[in-house]
């Protein structure tokens, strides 16, 4: 199931770690990105290609021949009202004229986040961004129902591993510490959170591409159990040898930053999501396609000894 080229639309992290995934199991991968630009994390053996997948046209061309087309292309953060719709839009027009099933990369944005989350929680978004996400996943089940694409949806919460960089625990974390700052925390350190190990979803992703059993349904990947951001930092640490450091960023201070940053002022909405539990619950997944999540205390010794080769200090 799922043989003969799998396009991906987007070679940040997820994309690139779908890639090595599908590469794994033998399938046939084409990326594609703005630049043509290969990342270091990409395969080698991937072809990488440039296109605009907000232009239709430059979509369908890039897409041509695909069994799979996987959408994981992700617009600035402060920017997705404006370009994500026309990326979404792109991507689900190329998988149609390619008569290619379709995989939605997504989060949890949309969902009540007042108990665990799993692929049966309410929509019931707290946020315009959270707005957003759930009118673009509704379109892709739309589009499912209707017949145009064959539509399946991986949602996960915040990544983090090797590759990522601009999230929650990214760069302003680990990168912080190995540069001999503290880490930065959003909200409060003491909230469980769940958070997404990236090779677990760049798996998942890929298992969703080549089951037909995927299709028409909502997925969320395998994440392993809710842990606070002081027990994140306080695992880093001991993994670099350093005593736990860290400084929390509260809403008031992401406002102030908001002035000058553009990123920080569209992120001032999602720090509910540190304010008060975040938790997930993978079951589904884990269960129906044995996709076991990867333990904290190995997805961190990874991910520190990725930045340790790769980030500058």
């Amino acid at each position: 199931m799922g043989q003969g080229l799998h396009v991906i639309f987007g070679t940040g992290p997820v994309g690139c770690w779908t890639a090595r995934a599908l590469r794994e199991s033998g399938i046939p991968v084409k990326a594609v990105n703005r630049s043509g630009k290969r990342p270091g994390l990409m395969p080698a053996d991937v072809v990488v290609v440039a296109a605009d997948i907000s232009d239709t046209e430059q979509a369908v061309d890039a897409a041509r021949g695909a069994a799979v087309v996987y959408q994981a292309a992700n617009p600035p953060y402060h920017e997705w009202h404006r370009y994500f719709p026309g990326l979404q839009a792109g991507a689900l027009a190329a998988a149609t004229a390619a008569g290619a099933r379709y995989v939605s990369i997504e989060n949890l944005y949309m969902y009540d986040a007042s108990s665990p989350m799993n692929e049966d929680s309410r929509i019931a978004p707290k946020s315009k961004k959270g707005e957003l996400r759930a009118r673009m996943a509704e379109e892709v089940m739309q589009a499912h129902r209707r017949g145009n694409v064959r539509a399946t949806a991986l949602r996960s919460s915040d990544y983090y591993g090797p590759g990522v960089v601009g999230s929650a625990f990214g760069d302003r974390a680990v990168g912080a510490l190995l540069s001999g700052r503290k880490a930065q925390v959003l909200g409060s350190p003491d909230r469980p959170h769940s958070y997404a190990y990236i090779e677990d979803v760049g798996r998942a992703a890929a298992t969703l591409g080549m089951r037909d059993e995927a299709l028409g349904k909502v997925w969320i990947a395998p994440h392993a159990p809710a842990v606070t951001q002081r027990a994140m930092v306080e695992k880093a640490c001991a993994l670099l040898g350093i005593e736990p450091q860290f400084a929390v960023i509260s809403p008031a201070m992401m406002r102030m930053a908001g002035l000058f940053v553009p990123g920080a002022r569209a992120s001032v909405e999602m720090m509910y999501e540190f304010l008060e539990p975040f938790v997930v619950d993978s079951r589904r997944i884990e269960t129906v396609f044995g996709l076991i999540p990867t333990p904290v205390e190995i997805g961190l010794k990874r991910t520190v000894t990725w930045y340790a080769a790769h980030v500058k200090r």
